[in-house]
């Protein structure tokens, strides 16, 4: 009897454990986002668990037949997969995974199978689980998006282009294949971001970029590279997947605005540059780089013009790139030197002044026409320093030569466009002629007609300045632009330089005789002084004397010459 009460009292503790566990295990799965499939072989029952109800609403499975119901709530391409997990045991495997994608089109699903063998490697128990991994997916999905495409454009960003190129590459070395590469820069950008702000330059972006868009193929690609600039290629290019068809395309769609959101219309132009492999070049990063390079040619002859590749102008670039590096150096320890070339009097002869005029001797000995490193020094900025060492170095030069010869002359120096920006600029000038005690009319400021492009009204108001301190102002390179003439009844001068361009042809050209005679006239009329440059013979000398031509710069009367050598000509003038 006590036995007996001892294994009532066991299997009722055994059962209130059991009831206990049970209890647990249900608020465990009532708690869990997660779904449970649990399949017992030897009874062939089969129960759900959980939050079945978010992951299959509506299947109901009583038995291992109705685990194939499931099949229906995924997407087609994951039924394969899936079908493999839930009847693992098939392969004798203990557990997998696998992730599907529900036809709601937004839900993804890990699952995850476990099985429980027997010793003689039958099935006894399985479950799978079912989790939402969604907003893991999504994430991964966005920075799998953030890798590989432009967020403003939509197009393939850099990194994955030159992936993407790479294969092309390839492939075309394998089947002796071309592959062509575009760059297409929009034209004034910098001008519609900031006259007209960001936010409309990103919208021009974006729908310039869904334009472009529009010719990817299995045999184009299509990226935004930064900013304003798209990069295309095309691999085996024919027809209509051509470098000129989709230019000309391009052409076609910027000769109409494109309307804003706000409703405001834009006109665009733009540059392109080609480069193809295997001609241009053999791999992938140098195709891009002689594609852009060419690009920059295109902007840089004119914009909205579409520039092929070829060897001289690699070399232009690899030489300009070299000059820039090692003007920049030069800059910075101040590795010139200044020359000056005198100006005579026609009538007679006698010394009026110098032009200050600054050389380069490279590392290599070299020298480097300003020709080639001043518009260098313009574009990258160099030229704000550069100028303030030559005006100040002239300056001070001059004054010592005023001092040891007490000699009456003017000091001509050239001024960028970029230096007359700065606000800073007349003072100065102004500080320098008080620093070295030389009297203003001793200094003339020769400018050339492109200074006057972007803001003439500030640049003439800093010219009135000048004068009125009286500092010379002088007009240079006159005649070579198109719209001289009219900035000369508005423009504070005092002389006006006759190009060499003239110069040069005047005795055997009759139009350019005719110029320069009219030049002249109307000069003397607006009460200008002339100065006629690069006159290199008797002949040019004696007809510009005869038709009133005031002064005289060239090789006939001097060439630049140091500092020293100016000296000499003083002390023969003393």
């Amino acid at each position: 009897m006590d036995e007996l009460r001892y294994r009532v009292d066991l299997l009722s503790a055994m059962n209130q454990k059991l009831a206990s566990e049970e209890r647990m295990l249900r608020l465990v799965c009532n708690t869990s986002s997660n779904a449970f499939l649990y399949v017992n072989f030897k009874e062939n029952e089969v129960q759900t668990l959980a939050n079945w109800e978010f992951f299959f609403p509506n299947v109901e499975i009583k038995d291992v037949k109705d685990i194939s119901k499931i099949y229906s709530q995924v997407e087609d391409k994951y039924v394969l997969p899936l079908r493999e997990l839930l009847f693992l045991e098939k392969s004798g495997v203990s557990a997998n995974s696998a992730v599907i994608k529900l036809r709601d089109g937004k839900t993804w699903v890990e699952c995850e199978a476990s099985i429980i063998y027997d010793e003689l490697k039958n099935p006894t128990d399985k479950i799978i689980r079912f989790k939402n991994i969604s907003k893991f997916q999504n994430q991964n999905d966005e920075l799998t998006y953030m890798a590989y495409y432009d967020i403003l454009t939509g197009l393939y960003n850099r990194n994955y282009f030159v992936r993407l190129l790479a294969d092309f590459v390839r492939k075309a070395e394998e089947e002796k294949r071309i592959v062509s590469v575009m760059f297409v820069d929009i034209d004034d950008f910098r001008k519609i971001n900031d006259g007209l702000g960001l936010i409309v330059g990103d919208e021009v972006v974006q729908q310039f970029g869904q334009f472009l868009g529009g010719f990817k193929s299995d045999n184009i690609i299509v990226s935004h590279f930064n900013a304003d600039i798209y990069c295309i290629a095309i691999y085996d290019p024919c027809g209509s997947r051509s470098v000129e068809y989709i230019f000309k395309a391009i052409q076609e769609r910027i000769s109409s605005p494109f309307v804003l959101s706000t409703g405001q219309e834009i006109l665009l132009s733009v540059s392109a540059g080609v480069a193809e492999y295997p001609e241009s070049a053999k791999t992938t990063l140098d195709l891009i780089n002689c594609a852009e390079i060419v690009m920059f040619k295109a902007k840089g002859t004119g914009k909205n013009a579409i520039q092929y590749f070829d060897a001289p102008i690699l070399f232009d670039f690899i030489q300009n790139v070299t000059i820039e590096n090692k003007l920049k150096e030069a800059v910075f320890n101040q590795n010139f030197m200044m020359n000056f070339q005198p100006q005579y009097y026609a009538g007679s002869k006698k010394l009026r002044g110098v032009e200050a005029l600054v050389r380069w001797r490279d590392t290599d000995g070299k020298m480097i026409s300003p020709a080639v490193f001043i518009p260098i020094a313009e574009k990258n900025g160099t030229i704000i320093p550069l100028g303030e060492w030559v005006i100040e170095e002239s300056v001070r030069t001059f004054a010592n030569w005023k001092k040891n010869y007490n000699t009456d002359m003017v000091l001509s120096m050239n001024i960028s466009a970029i230096q007359c920006k700065k606000n800073d600029f007349v003072d100065n000038i102004i500080n320098l002629i008080y620093k070295y005690d030389i009297r203003p009319e001793e200094i003339e400021l020769e400018i050339t007609e492109s200074i006057l492009i972007d803001n003439f009204r500030d640049v003439v108001e800093k010219l009135r300045v000048l004068r009125e301190h009286g500092i010379r102002i002088s007009l240079d390179d006159f005649g070579t632009g198109y719209s001289s003439l009219s900035y000369l009844k508005g423009l504070p001068i005092d002389t006006l330089k006759i190009d060499k361009s003239f110069i040069d042809t005047m005795l055997t050209d009759e139009n350019a005789k005719i110029i320069i005679e009219s030049i002249i006239h109307m000069v003397k009329k607006l009460g200008f002084e002339t100065v006629a440059e690069g006159v290199e013979c008797e002949e040019q000398f004696d007809y510009l004397a005869s038709i009133g031509c005031d002064c005289i710069q060239g090789f006939l009367m001097g060439k630049p010459m140091t500092g020293t050598d100016i000296e000499d000509l003083l002390n023969h003038l003393i």
